[in-house]
């Protein structure tokens, strides 16, 4: 089938929730990407952050068909061996006591806003309140569509569930004042993703739990778009020294299959029971086979330090562009997620970018998102530099 006809196909039998580009890609490999009718595409979106090790990496590959051909699915009435194992790696390599499997970073946010208030509910305190960001993004379930704080994603669907509070990014001395004797928790992206690449300041995380730890609160981490190689650690709070009580992991977690993770420290581990909280398809075998030799990959391969390197690379490049185009307010990023904020709407950018053979995708209005695969080389950001510079000489 042609782009055409897999578009037609598409927009007469599938329900219009995406802005989609014109193309249809059908096939991947490394940082490349190819659409029905040929064209050979630079990935510098990973799926949104989910392709870490790139298109169709062979650990990857050759993990999902080997546990395809042994046991795809059998539920969690059952112990499932690569779940097992990929606990006890996630644990190993983190803060973490325990973990909960489920399908997608909206799911896991749902069980840490759920833990949160169990915890307390246990210990006969009413403390439901949840303190979240101003430009965040938590999902788009009731929930977390409730945590997340920009109004253009919450419009249309009030009344939302209620005791979610907005505060600044980046302000330790809101975060203060606004918690209160109801309070369970605080909820924060260590990096803010769709709200723009915003990085923390560099005592903020550590602030936040010192803030949460004197006033009895609990500290939630949406490590969701960051997490699992993204900035250049394992997880993105690794470079600001502190843990949170509760992390949350999905996208690049199964190297493209769908999973999802909730990490708990030993404090909160306690509050979910047998029957307190479920997911069908959560942690399934094929899933955390995928999840398996996704993190090993990452963990064995350099690839973290290639994420550094290529990430300062790429950083360094972009201001170079800066200096060049006076419509480029900022650059700015850790590793390998990195934002370019431009005076007007990138729409039209990200358009020029598809046509000209290179997919990136815009965060907000005015800010360009670079999340390619970590696994790029120099060579590759050199062909993204110089389809951009092209882009960029007819705004």
């Amino acid at each position: 089938m042609t782009n055409e006809e897999i578009i037609d196909l598409s927009e007469a039998h599938v329900l219009n929730t995406y802005k989609r580009f014109p193309v249809a890609m059908v096939r991947g490999d490394g940082v490349k990407v190819w659409d029905a009718s040929g064209n050979e595409y630079l990935d510098f979106t990973s799926g949104i952050a989910v392709c870490n090790l790139g298109h169709s990496h062979p650990a990857v590959v050759w993990a999902i068909q080997e546990q395809a051909a042994k046991l795809i699915h059998i539920s969690n009435l059952y112990h499932i061996r690569p779940q097992a194992e990929l606990a006890a790696l996630l644990t190993e390599k983190s803060f973490a006591d325990k973990v909960f499997f489920c399908n997608s970073g909206a799911e896991a946010n749902e069980a840490a806003i759920k833990l949160a208030r169990k915890f307390f509910s246990d210990k006969g305190q009413r403390r439901f309140k949840i303190l979240t960001m101003e430009k965040s993004f938590h999902g788009r379930t009731f929930a977390t569509l409730a945590a997340t704080g920009q109004e253009k994603v919450r419009k249309g669907f009030e009344p939302f569930l209620e005791k979610f509070t907005y505060i600044p990014f980046n302000d330790l001395e809101a975060v203060s004042k606004a918690i209160d004797s109801e309070t369970a928790a605080v909820m924060v992206e260590p990096i803010q993703g769709e709200g723009g690449v915003i990085v923390p300041d560099k005592g903020y995380l550590k602030g936040l739990k010192e803030i949460c730890v004197k006033r009895g609160v609990l500290l939630i981490f949406d490590e969701v778009q960051v997490g699992v190689g993204r900035t250049g650690k394992l997880f993105a709070h690794e470079h600001y020294g502190t843990t949170p009580n509760i992390m949350t992991l999905a996208k690049a977690l199964g190297g493209g299959m769908a999973i999802g993770a909730m990490l708990v420290d030993d404090l909160v581990q306690g509050a979910f029971g047998p029957g307190s909280h479920a997911s069908t398809f959560g942690g399934n075998p094929l899933a955390t086979a995928a999840a398996m030799a996704t993190v090993k990959t990452i963990l064995n391969e350099g690839i973290l330090q290639n994420c550094l390197t290529m990430g300062d690379y790429i950083l360094a490049e972009l201001l170079v562009l800066k200096e060049k185009y006076g419509f480029i307010k900022s650059v700015r990023g850790k590793g390998l997620i990195i934002g370019m904020e431009i005076d007007a709407p990138v729409a039209d950018i990200v358009k020029g970018c598809l046509a000209a053979g290179l997919l990136v995708i815009g965060a907000g209005e005015s800010v360009l998102r670079f999340l390619p695969p970590l696994i790029l080389t120099a060579e590759d950001v050199d062909e993204m530099i110089r389809i951009l510079g092209k882009v960029l000489d007819k705004v």
